[in-house]
């Protein structure tokens, strides 16, 4: 399906945000663990359903109550089947994978789409020293992936950090379900999205789970944890999803009012889009029900880690197309292994309009031109993130976004609510 999108002067209206995609799949997760948990208005995107279904297959109990509020039970047992879809969510895949290697069974774990070419060697290589019986798709262990679980061991381990987040979250949701203890250690030469990790830790303290941090590297968890469950766990806004109604909203001259449960308590990395906002010269105010914008608003350009944020790269990215100088966009290689290659994959759509950006290994820079092309047809490559930022684009030079359902993985009212605001598109 394709969205065309009309360039407009102004925006104008109210949104109400999206639950946060990352904390609803940590809660159905963590409370397939054990424990009764009450999630209160979970995200409905597919990759907050594929959780949810994952939980059922672990054999956790899930009723729905009006208001989109969520009961679940589990005892911890045994998972109800031997084959896992976790359809293109690589938070879902690498969640799992430790999970299902505490009980003594053979599982394959499927997937699809761009998923197949996500890697998680490092994740695999951890779980084969824990003492399972992996084995992924050459040669970056992919899916499909076979594992015989039921003789994972706790003691000292170690996870490279370098490349995502989501195997550290992997292993501190599972090692505390261990007969040992663990000593966790990240190794690597940097920690990618660090934020996620705190996310992870939240969550599960929330569910009676004691993680002790002894540095930035280095977590020791006790063995033998009961899961208590999640208590009236209301889910946060995602600030993520946020980033792209704030930015069409910095584009051109607007006055709107993104409503949500903007709860600063919840640690969200990609909160630093309010930081990135400020200091390309976006103002507004927030409380934690709202946010508020009213523009225009003169942008400009600087030089932005993203390390902790990479999933912001493309909604930065069509931001800097417009600010006064130049925008470098550094620390951003684990940004390559996402839905798609946010670096290269972004760029070659953006040159298609006449942006001047130049790709490294690491970094986008990005040199802003007087003029563009309007209403050029943009391909997303099925990330999600791409095809919200090029619809954003389009807010103020117009553009035809392919494949514009893929937004349905984080935020399937992604078009009703740039709606909303005063955005003029249509599907066809």
């Amino acid at each position: 399906m394709i969205l065309t999108v009309k360039p407009v002067r102004s925006l104008k209206g109210q949104a109400q945000l999206p639950s946060s995609k990352s904390y609803t799949i940590r809660a159905f997760l963590v409370a397939s663990c054990g424990g009764e948990s009450t999630l209160i208005n979970p995200s409905d995107c597919d990759d907050a359903k594929i959780s949810m279904n994952i939980a059922k297959c672990l054999g956790a109990e899930i009723r729905y109550r009006k208001g989109n509020v969520w009961y679940v039970k589990s005892k911890g047992q045994k998972p109800q089947t031997s084959v896992m879809s976790v359809g293109e969510s690589g938070t879902v895949l690498r969640l799992l994978l430790p999970m299902l290697a505490r009980h003594p069974n053979y599982f394959l774990v499927q997937g699809e789409g761009n998923l197949a070419g996500r890697p998680n060697t490092h994740l695999v290589k951890t779980l084969r020293n824990m003492g399972v019986a992996i084995q992924g798709t050459a040669p970056q262990d992919s899916i499909p992936l076979n594992l015989k679980g039921g003789t994972l061991k706790g003691g000292r381990l170690e996870i490279d950090g370098s490349l995502s987040s989501q195997f550290i979250s992997a292993l501190l949701i599972t090692c505390p379900q261990l007969t040992e203890n663990t000593q966790l250690v990240i190794t690597g030469d940097k920690i990618v999205s660090a934020d996620y990790v705190v996310m992870t830790e939240q969550v599960l303290k929330l569910a009676g789970i004691q993680i002790q941090r002894l540095s930035d590297r280095e977590f020791k968890i006790s063995g033998n944890q009961q899961f208590k469950g999640l208590k009236e766990f209301a889910i946060p806004a995602d600030y993520g999803l946020a980033a792209f109604l704030m930015a069409a909203a910095a584009l051109v001259k607007s006055d709107i009012v993104l409503s949500g449960n903007l709860d600063d308590r919840f640690v969200q990395a990609d909160g630093a889009i309010l930081d990135l906002l400020a200091a390309m010269g976006v103002k507004f105010t927030k409380t934690s029900q709202a946010i508020k914008m009213q523009g225009p608003f003169v942008l400009k350009g600087g030089n932005f880690s993203l390390k902790n944020c990479p999933d912001l790269v493309p909604i930065v990215a069509v931001l800097a197309l417009f600010a006064e100088g130049k925008t470098r966009l550094y620390d951003i290689a684990h940004a390559r292994a996402k839905e798609s290659d946010r670096i290269s994959d972004l760029r070659k759509e953006l040159l298609k309009v006449g942006a001047r950006i130049t790709e490294g290994d690491n970094e986008l820079v990005i040199d802003p031109q007087p003029v563009y092309k309007k209403n050029i047809r943009l391909n997303p490559h099925h990330d999600h993130r791409l095809a919200m930022a090029f619809s954003v684009l389009g807010v103020r030079i117009g553009a035809i976004v392919e494949d514009i359902e893929c937004t349905r993985k984080s935020y399937p009212r992604f078009v009703r609510d740039l709606k909303k605001i005063g955005g003029k598109m249509k599907k066809s």
